[in-house]
């Protein structure tokens, strides 16, 4: 195709702009024009006849694991399973080896993304090696290119540390994402202590490691107003703190994983290793109150945590495991089955929850197809099936392989450009 393409016969769910049947126009790399339906001709047209086009979706929680462990995945493979997840930015964690805590490597990171088609951004850690004892020069890295600021991987336990780095991150108008996992609750990580801990005869990890730390680091947000991410949030009572903290206070944010609105602990029992992660999977009622949390907006973001591992470090035997799964493939098709399909999120809140806000959060150019801007968007069909697998990431643990999924990418553009195409 050439550096014009028109759209046609799709709907346009774009929360923060015009939705509704139009045809959309793109040239050199932005949208020119959104117009009535069936008003504009032109030689390179995508039917998007039975699909839904959208913003291109940001993900704010991602392991690329470049530089340091690339054969889990490296940039290149990361962007891929992106580009086939419908997403067009992409936020990465800082848990890398050397871990992004100096210039060099968040500039390493962003040189590299520059070679996938898609945008790809970089938090910093908040300390130095990840060492939760030291802060980063964060007026420096924030100058190379990192655009937040995060430990994920590790909970930072220094409650004056927190304090400061949300005072640094407050100046420079940059969020902090916080892992909020308190390892004095924990004997054994990515497992809930409960149903599944009992069935392998272990502890696990309690509700209590993450109600803790939420709670901690919601007053420090309150005193200090720096806009804070609570990660991958899994617990009724970690939801109900940030949706009674938002009421006042909207610097503090939220964001759920596609594995924890789709699954319970049970999981952990059924698929071992495969559904291992940080924080554990847990019951129910806990599963229930993330979607509650999602439809009433207190969570405002969906983020994947895509973490790859080799299939030989998930072999190791459920406590040696590490934890993880990879995410970037199936989000699509997971919202819509637990999400949209069920009637909790209409199709709008839905796009506003994996695109608009994540992108307000970082304060990055996308989130909305607006005549002008890039054209950043995707083009998915809400109702075809297809069974998960043949993965565009290097690595390969889900629990979700095999299964069929409703809900396929038909098209992923960035900057005008198509970078994925499903034949």
């Amino acid at each position: 195709m050439s550096d014009k393409i028109l759209i046609k016969n799709g709907k346009l769910v774009n929360p923060r702009g015009k939705s509704g049947m139009f045809d959309i126009l793109v040239e050199d790399g932005k949208v020119s024009c959104i117009a009535e339906a069936g008003s504009m001709t032109g030689d390179d047209v995508i039917d998007a006849g039975g699909c839904i086009i959208a913003p291109g979706f940001v993900d704010v929680h991602s392991h690329f694991r470049d530089p340091g462990q690339t054969y889990k995945e490296d940039i290149l493979t990361g962007a891929e399973a992106a580009k086939r997840g419908g997403y067009t930015s992409i936020v990465l964690m800082a848990n890398t080896i050397p871990t992004v805590d100096n210039a060099d490597t968040v500039r390493y990171v962003l040189d590299k993304g520059k070679e996938t088609g898609i945008n790809i951004h970089t938090c910093a850690n908040i300390t130095k090696g990840m060492q939760g004892s030291e802060l980063t020069d964060f007026d420096a890295l924030k100058s190379a290119g990192a655009i937040g600021f995060t430990d994920d991987g590790k909970p930072l336990l220094d409650k004056e540390l927190v304090r400061e780095a949300m005072v640094a991150a407050k100046k420079l108008d940059v969020p902090l994402s916080f892992h909020e996992e308190d390892p004095a609750f924990i004997k054994n990580n990515g497992i809930n202590h409960g149903r599944a801990s009992e069935h392998f005869e272990i502890f696990g990890a309690d509700r209590e490691a993450e109600i803790s730390m939420v709670k901690r680091d919601i007053e420090l947000a309150k005193e200090t107003g720096a806009d804070i991410d609570i990660q991958h949030i899994s617990t009724a009572e970690g939801v109900e703190l940030v949706r009674e903290a938002r009421r006042t206070h909207k610097n503090v944010h939220a964001e759920a994983t596609p594995h924890h609105f789709s699954l319970t602990e049970d999981a952990v029992i059924g698929f071992g290793s495969l559904a291992k992660m940080n924080p554990p999977l847990r019951t129910e009622e806990d599963r229930i109150a993330i979607i509650e949390g999602l439809r009433d907006g207190s969570i405002e973001m969906i983020a994947t945590d895509h973490a790859p591992h080799s299939m030989e470090e998930k072999n190791k035997g459920l406590l040696q495991a590490p934890s993880g799964i990879i995410g970037l493939e199936t989000a699509l098709p997971l919202a819509i089955m637990n999400l949209v399909d069920t009637g909790y999120l209409s199709m709008e809140q839905f796009i506003e929850r994996i695109s608009c806000a994540p992108a307000a959060l970082y304060h990055l150019e996308a989130g909305v197809i607006e005549e002008g801007r890039a054209a950043d968007m995707v083009i998915f069909d809400p109702k075809e099936k297809w069974i998960a697998g043949d993965y565009a990431s290097k690595s390969e643990n889900s629990p979700f392989t095999g299964k069929e999924m409703t809900g396929k990418i038909k098209f992923t553009l960035c900057d005008g450009i198509i970078v994925y195409r499903d034949f």
